[in-house]
């Protein structure tokens, strides 16, 4: 099977783009899912808790109308599933900000920091990846 998937991925991708627009035009806020997730207790909730809905309820919309979602975990190992959230939670901390905050939002806005840290984020992907299968064979 091909994972080869262009036009779901323009088409993802123009989703998530208008969404970041529509979030930032409308209230003035970034798409970062960690920032929106981690503030959950504040007054401000409902449009967070909306927002976040959305991200979870749409994949459930499009299977429920007879879209293909894959609804399964990339890794059939849960230890590196765990790891590896972790890992990216700490690095939401240590980067002030997630890979939407920061790569959507953050480079559109042409902001320096989030042009690093998107830097250091696809680097660390791509050195992730290669020694996960070259070295350990995952």
């Amino acid at each position: 099977m091909s994972q080869f998937t262009p036009v779901s991925a323009v088409l993802g991708g123009i989703l998530i783009g208008l969404s970041a627009a529509w979030l930032w035009v409308s209230l003035g806020r970034v798409a970062g899912i960690s920032g929106i997730l981690g503030a959950m207790t504040r007054p401000d909730a409902s449009w967070r808790l909306a927002f976040l809905a959305g991200l979870i309820g749409t994949p459930m919309l499009i299977a429920v109308s007879g879209g293909s979602v894959a609804w399964r975990a990339p890794v059939e190992q849960w230890p590196i599933l765990i790891v590896g959230g972790l890992l990216v939670g700490f690095g939401t901390r240590l980067g002030s900000g997630c890979t939407s905050g920061h790569g959507v939002c953050g480079m559109a806005r042409l902001s320096p920091r989030s042009i690093a840290a998107t830097a250091i984020f696809m680097a660390t992907g791509g050195l992730t990846v290669f020694v996960m299968r070259h070295a350990w064979g995952v």
